[in-house]
């Protein structure tokens, strides 16, 4: 079996389909010469031989000269100029002004045909009709079609004696949805063309769309467990460095443990911080480098939480109800950091000394996280404004969200401050 590529025919279209589209890229930039090029065309393949042959003939005794000299008028030289010139000129305007063309061709084919003339310069109504289905209103094209059919009725009555009405009307007619035929073929296949090409530039304005909204997602991700990182440690940290500072004049043993506790905080918010952007390192080929990762929090870590911060001078008393254990590494990441960050803004805001009471309740499909301290331990610990929504409360509410829940924070009733998140734990399938 004999191949495309085998047969030369695959390289033969390639070359064709080039050959298209820079002519199709030359008319886009002159129309005019195509349009100028169908006239000069028309012009030397059917104008021209009916002025060769003018005045000339056959044997004027023979039955088909006689026949053919009683169906057509021979007209002078000027009136055949003239209405060649009718005919062809518009076509000129046949794309710009499809309908005008047809119109001012149409007009001349009836007045030469009332004359009794024939001319194979006609030929042009056909390519205007064909120029009216590509390029004109469609809901103009049953008025030339209709002009067009009474037209072709004139003509099979004119050519009656040398030709029979029924096998003229079949030829014209014929010729008529030729022409038609093809116009809308033509202009059906560049409708297609059309709406693809649309359709990718959509599809790949949506891609890039896409890749924005990814990116900006991944942005806000970095940026929430950044925040989370970076806050949480050195709120710790700054601590601890204070506590150590008033203790190397009293007490150097409690200075020292001060000193390490900081080194063994900031090792830890080194290794988040590695894991964090060891996802977004790249190697020096353009490839991505997997980085060493670590599994991300989860509830068994909160009790580390607790002892760092307990640490830095807080009072944690923690407690979970309800099967924690059997949540997915999703959610459980989500409440690590939600405890993290309010744990956080009470060692900031309501300093050393304070105590914290932290729940954590899992039941049916609700998980509730309960944050809840008694204020400041004494008048130099005066809070600061946690009224007011910053980053961390923001980050709070964001990755609630992703679970459909929600966060509320304010001063509770009795003093100190009350943290609630809520999440949502049906699965989006609807069943458990």
């Amino acid at each position: 079996m004999i191949t495309d590529d085998e047969s030369g025919m695959g390289p033969l279209v390639a070359r064709f389909a080039r050959a298209g589209q820079r002519l199709r890229q030359a008319d886009r930039a002159r129309p005019w010469v195509l349009d100028t090029a169908v006239v000069v065309l028309v012009l030397l393949m059917f104008c021209l031989p009916d002025l060769v042959h003018h005045g000339g003939g056959a044997d004027p005794d023979g039955d088909e000269r006689h026949r053919f000299q009683f169906a057509f008028t021979q007209l002078p030289l000027a009136a055949v100029l003239a209405l060649q010139a009718g005919l062809v000129l518009p076509l000129l305007w046949r794309r710009r002004r499809p309908m005008t063309a047809f119109a001012a061709i149409a007009v001349v084919f009836v007045l030469q045909w009332s004359l009794g003339a024939a001319l194979r310069a006609d030929v042009a109504l056909f390519v205007a009709l064909y120029s009216l289905a590509l390029h004109g209103q469609l809901r103009r094209l049953p008025w030339a079609c209709g002009v067009m059919a009474a037209g072709m009725v004139l003509v099979a009555v004119r050519v009656s004696p040398a030709v029979s009405v029924w096998d003229a009307l079949f030829f014209l007619l014929s010729t008529l949805i030729a022409a038609l035929a093809v116009g809308l073929m033509v202009r059906t296949r560049r409708a297609q063309l059309a709406g693809l090409r649309e359709r990718a530039a959509r599809l790949e304005t949506e891609r890039d769309q896409r890749i924005r909204l990814a990116t900006a997602t991944e942005r806000a991700r970095v940026a929430r467990e950044m925040h989370d990182i970076v806050g949480h440690n050195l709120s710790v940290i700054i601590t601890l460095a204070d506590a150590g500072a008033y203790a190397t004049g009293t007490a150097p043993e409690r200075g020292k443990e001060a000193l390490l506790l900081i080194g063994d905080t900031g090792r830890t918010a080194l290794g988040e911080l590695r894991r964090v952007l060891g996802v977004l390192r790249e190697a020096s080929d353009g490839t991505r480098q997997a980085p060493e990762l670590s599994p991300q929090p989860g509830l068994a870590d909160i009790e580390t939480l607790c002892d760092s911060v307990r640490t830095a001078g807080l009072e944690v008393v923690y407690r979970t109800v309800g099967e924690v254990d059997a949540l997915d590494r999703g959610v459980q990441l989500t409440v690590y950091r939600i405890v993290q960050e309010a744990l956080t803004n009470t060692l900031k805001h309501a300093g050393a000394g304070t105590r914290v009471n932290l729940t954590v309740v899992v039941g049916g499909e609700r998980l509730v996280i309960r944050i809840r301290d008694d204020g400041p331990a004494g008048p130099a610990g005066t809070p600061g404004p946690r009224n007011e929504e910053g980053h961390g409360l923001v980050g709070m509410r964001e990755r609630a969200a992703l679970y459909g829940g929600t966060v509320t924070a304010g001063p509770a009733a009795d003093g100190g401050w009350a943290v609630e998140a809520t999440l949502d734990l049906t699965p989006r399938g609807g069943t458990r």
